[in-house]
């Protein structure tokens, strides 16, 4: 059985628009101290910051390549259904990681274990994402738009894949700096801001 993609689109849009809110309830306004300075305490809160900026990154840097991927299909199935539903399942714990890593950034040990669980659902939200893809490019072919030859699709498969690949870098290096790995996450984000699918224009 196939459905048509306009509920498939508008269920994804409102998971991401839920789950990139979540993240600024996680910025706090630091508390009114006789003697200590609002610069000072606002800078105290850089891990919170940067947590955000990357999440935020990552998040609408998903939902834009979600937004192209379902473009360049007519019909949707079961399996790509639950494929979709996987994705926004990792979508929408984001901002619990993203929290984890704000509060522990720079407590040592703990701030390692805290990026390497961020890694971690963000290799899971790779996976995710190239199950999808791989679902919607099967040799099912009815599914895409008739533009979209699939084995040219599929190959998209191998840009995007570079991810998964980072994504091992980023938990590994996560116990060596947290800091580091966070900023190799948003290095991986603006990579993802170019188009990795690439797929021919219609005709």
């Amino acid at each position: 059985m196939r459905f048509a993609t306009d509920r498939i689109q508008a269920f994804s849009d409102g998971v991401f628009a839920i789950a990139i809110t979540l993240l600024v309830l996680d910025l706090h306004v630091p508390p009114r101290e006789e003697g200590k300075s609002l610069l000072h305490e606002l800078g105290r809160e850089w891990p919170s910051y940067s947590a955000y900026v990357v999440s935020f990154l990552v998040i609408g840097i998903i939902w834009v390549n979600h937004h192209q991927m379902l473009d360049t299909v007519r019909v949707v199935d079961r399996p790509a259904l639950f494929a979709n539903l996987a994705l926004l399942g990792v979508v929408s714990a984001i901002p619990f990681p993203t929290r984890l890593l704000a509060d522990y950034l720079t407590a040592g040990w703990d701030g390692s274990v805290a990026a390497a669980v961020y890694g971690s659902t963000m290799l899971a939200m790779s996976i995710a994402f190239s199950v999808l893809w791989l679902v919607i490019t099967r040799e099912r072919a009815a599914l895409l738009a008739e533009h979209l030859d699939a084995a040219t699709a599929r190959r998209a498969v191998l840009r995007f894949g570079v991810g998964f690949l980072v994504y091992l870098a980023a938990i590994a290096l996560a116990f060596a700096s947290a800091p580091a790995a966070l900023v190799l996450h948003g290095l991986i984000a603006l990579y993802y801001c170019f188009d990795q699918l690439r797929t021919p224009a219609p005709v």
